[in-house]
C-alpha cells in the first residue's frame, strides 16, 4: 500500500455464511428483486447490469442457481482477501454489525496512535 491502510476482512463460518446468503436473497425475491430484474430486463439493461450477480439467473427463474453463484463469489472474495496484505479479520459469526463496527474503529484508534 502506498499509504498507511487498515485492511479488514470480515468473515464468517462458512455454513453460516451460506445460511445468511440463501436468507438474503430470500429477503430480495420477498422485496420484489424478481419483478425488478424483469422491468430492467423489458427496458433494455446494458451489459454491466446483465453481469449483476443473479440477474440472468433471475430472468430463467433459476432461484437456487442464484444463490449458488452468490455462494461461490463470496468463496472468491475470501480467496482474493488471504492473497492481499494481511488484514484484520472479523468474524461476523457471532457478532452484530455494531460490534464488528466498535472493534474496527479500535483497530482504527490502535493504529493511529503515536508509538512511545
Amino acid at each position: 500500500m502506498r499509504r498507511p491502510t487498515l485492511l479488514v476482512g470480515l468473515v464468517m463460518e462458512r455454513d453460516a455464511l451460506y445460511r445468511q446468503i440463501d436468507s438474503r436473497v430470500e429477503e430480495m425475491l420477498r422485496a420484489g428483486v424478481a419483478e425488478e430484474v424483469r422491468r430492467a430486463h423489458a427496458a433494455g439493461a446494458g451489459k454491466a447490469a446483465r453481469m449483476a450477480l443473479g440477474f440472468e439467473q433471475l430472468l430463467q427463474g433459476d432461484v437456487e442457481a442464484m444463490k449458488r453463484r452468490t455462494r461461490n463469489y463470496a468463496r472468491r472474495q475470501l480467496t482474493w482477501m488471504r492473497k492481499l496484505a494481511p488484514p484484520h479479520q472479523i468474524d461476523l459469526t457471532k457478532r452484530s454489525a455494531a460490534q464488528a463496527a466498535d472493534e474496527i474503529l479500535r483497530a482504527l484508534g490502535e493504529r493511529e496512535a503515536p508509538a512511545g
